[in-house]
């Protein structure tokens, strides 16, 4: 039999990550994909993609996945489904949304969604849907408020330097990510200017990450006092004849205010508060102050603090200080959101949304589902809810609430999933989706200037449907509003969008596969003026304003008022106390993105066991042994999982890495048991990493 080389297609990886990795998808001769690799030809990608994506076919191919529409015939929770057609079920869901807008109005209806795709199309048509019906409206607070609030207080514009600089940088600072095992492509970069011009790599976590093991210089802090350190460099910079003050004088909005403010803030001060030596801190600052070419790679980790948009301004504003923005190579980055000016229109219909439609932020999920008041802004109760792309009985805080949310028996749930999550489990009606492979796509890159196509490359087997075509049935069951997307494909829908936003058209992308929107030198470094009024970097945010791309209608959030006027530390976090000694960090894991991959033997195998890693000294005051089961908990719940004795985590604090399965935890609460949902100050999101806890061993 002649044997057929397998072909090669091109698509782009779905998940939440700022590479978006350009991929070859190898398909073999009976159709089904084989390895994915990242395409060469993209020069972010530059042919390199994590572990997870490049075994993809495991996924793809799960004996476990779901491939029909099942109806719950049990108590929520017990897991016992049948199988019902796809007819069948999308009656039972229009009869259920129908029934509770007729008694409770249509904003008892809540459409729910994330990033399990970062698909435009796929993703994002959901808005189309709640816009048509007057549904309660989203506020999504999972992941970028305090980060990307953080950093446009300072630039006033959500984008920086184009990343593949970091190859011609001399020196390199990530802060507050861990890119070996969340952005591989980062680490591309970066160990490209090493190889080639001996570039430096500082890395600053809570913990010695595998990002950090690579670094010339680590730096271990306490959780939640990245200002501190900030305030320092910037104090050593000022104090030692570092910082650049011809660009200072040209840029910034108020330089000389900030070098006073910042005389007392010592590497002294900002010992006490990050647990570093300050000979540490005047080594770190001396090193950057001495690379004028120096490119700062700010994460998102680090800001998933009450204090997170504060620590992520006075780390951006190091750059300013130093004057890098002047040089390729140099300057500082977050995201490039703000580049790409699409025009999203047809998919999410914002003509039909009415203003006055409440808007329930995605992390108070549990206090909204259990009746809070408040979480409800004065409106009526959620009775029934279509979640797509997200898992929230794992992923949304305070888990005890959102689980007793979901048990309700009047709350009628429809999840749309590739497997039976832990919200799914809970869900009324579960229906299969399609996987990204399967179905038809657009992509851009926070972290990076590519907007990317993602054809169809595989046939899905029978059964699944990708979310368009659901939401677009959805819609005329339920009498949604006349409006043409929802007669069209995702194709249509690229191609719609590409000629609206100026990009050419759908078969002009299909033949390149990608388009780069990198701005010019001058733009991408803000040598034109910086994205504010005035032009100039602000050191001195004004935070009652909208600095937050998602800002939502209405007062800032938390206690803005409070926040520093000029770059500082703000004691807001949740602090450890004799009944919870312990600040918890609930990092990602290398294996996993959020609670993808989680269900995929090789990414369990290689993770091992829901841990906890604290240092030995920290363990012996609480008689843990290395390796032993513990309980971990505070005022919102406890979870069961083993303790690993760490040198090289921060004092006091404790790090819990993966989203797990709540299965995969003794009692079957999963780690965001122990997580708030109260909103940050200013624009809100969610402090995954503040968490203060108590741990002492299992009896």
């Amino acid at each position: 039999m002649t044997q057929h080389p397998p072909k090669s297609a091109f698509s782009a990886c779905p998940h939440d990550c700022p590479s978006t990795c350009a991929l070859d998808v190898e398909v073999l001769a009976d159709g089904r994909i084989g390895r994915v690799r990242g395409a060469r030809g993209n020069a972010y990608t530059a042919g390199v993609i994590c572990a997870k994506v490049a075994r993809y076919a495991e996924r793809l191919y799960h004996p476990d996945r779901l491939l029909k529409p099942l109806r719950r015939t049990g108590k929520k929770g017990e897991g016992r489904f049948e199988e019902i057609s796809w007819d069948a079920a999308l009656d039972l869901i229009a009869e259920r949304f129908l029934a509770a807008e007729a008694e409770f109005g249509t904003e008892s209806v809540w459409p729910y969604h994330y990033a399990g795709t970062m698909g435009l199309v796929q993703r994002d048509s959901i808005h189309r849907f709640r816009h048509a019906k007057g549904y309660s409206l989203q506020f999504d607070s999972f992941c970028t408020n305090m980060a990307w609030t953080g950093y446009v207080a300072g630039t006033g514009k959500l984008a920086g330097p184009d990343p593949r600089e970091m190859a011609v940088s001399d020196q390199i600072v990530i802060w507050g990510t861990n890119p070996v095992a969340t952005q591989v492509n980062v680490m591309t970069h970066a160990i490209a200017a090493r190889k080639k011009r001996g570039a430096r790599i500082i890395v600053i976590d809570v913990y010695e990450t595998e990002t950090m093991k690579q670094a010339d210089l680590g730096l271990i802090i306490k959780p939640g006092t990245d200002a501190a350190l900030a305030c320092a460099i910037m104090h050593v910079l000022f104090r030692d004849g570092l910082a650049d003050w011809t660009y200072l004088e040209a840029f910034t909005d108020c330089p000389r205010e900030l070098e006073a403010h910042l005389q007392t803030r010592t590497p002294d001060w900002a010992a006490a508060i990050t647990g570093l030596e300050a000979a540490r801190i005047e080594e770190a600052a001396k090193l950057i102050g001495a690379v004028k070419r120096t490119y700062f790679r700010l994460g998102y980790g680090f800001t998933r603090s009450r204090n997170g948009a504060v620590a992520m301004h006075a780390a951006s504003s190091i750059g300013a200080v130093l004057g890098c923005w002047t040089l390729e190579g140099g300057g500082v980055f977050h995201n490039n959101g703000a580049i790409y000016a699409l025009d999203k229109s047809m998919i999410e219909a914002p003509e039909l949304k009415d203003p006055k439609t409440r808007a329930l932020d995605q992390s108070l999920i549990g206090r909204i589902l259990t009746g809070d008041e408040t979480a409800l802004l004065g409106g009526p109760p959620v009775k029934a809810m279509l979640i797509q792309n997200t898992n929230p009985a794992s992923v949304a805080p305070e888990q005890e609430l959102v689980k007793e949310g979901f048990a309700r028996e009047d709350l009628f749930t429809v999840v749309h999933e590739q497997f039976m999550t832990e919200t799914a489990e809970l869900a009324d009606i579960v229906l299969p989706a399609t996987q990204f492979l399967e179905h038809d796509d657009i992509y851009k890159g926070g972290g990076h200037q590519y907007l990317l196509l993602g054809p169809k490359v595989t046939q899905a087997p029978e059964g699944p449907r990708e979310n368009l075509d659901l939401l677009n049935d959805l819609a005329r069951r339920v009498g949604a509003a006349d409006h043409p997307g929802f007669s069209m494909s995702a194709r249509d829908h690229i191609d719609w969008m590409l000629q609206n936003s100026g990009y050419g058209t759908l078969e002009e992308l299909e033949a390149n596969k990608w388009i780069d929107l990198q701005p010019d030198f001058e733009t991408a470094h803000y040598l034109k003026g910086f994205g504010h009024s005035d032009g100039k970097f602000h050191f001195r945010p004004d935070w009652g304003r909208s600095n937050a791309p998602n800002k939502p209608a209405g007062e800032p959030m938390g206690p803005w008022n409070a926040m520093p006027e000029l770059p500082d530390h703000w004691e807001v976090i949740e602090q450890a106390d004799d009944q919870h000694p312990f600040r918890l960090v609930t990092a990602p894991a290398r294996s996993f993105l959020n609670s993808s991959f989680n269900e995929t033997e090789s990414s369990r195998k290689k993770e091992g066991r829901p841990e906890v890693w604290l240092r030995p000294e920290d363990a012996s005051r609480f008689g843990i042994q290395d390796g032993s089961k513990v309980k971990m908990g505070n005022r919102r719940g406890i979870v069961t999982l083993h303790a690993r004795h760490l040198e090289t985590v921060a004092p006091g604090t404790v790090i819990s890495e993966g989203i797990w399965p709540n299965a995969a935890f003794e009692d079957g609460r999963g780690i965001n048991t122990l997580t708030g949902a109260d909103p940050v100050a200013p624009y809100g999101g969610a402090a995954f990493h503040d968490t203060a806890v108590w741990i002492r061993a299992a009896e």
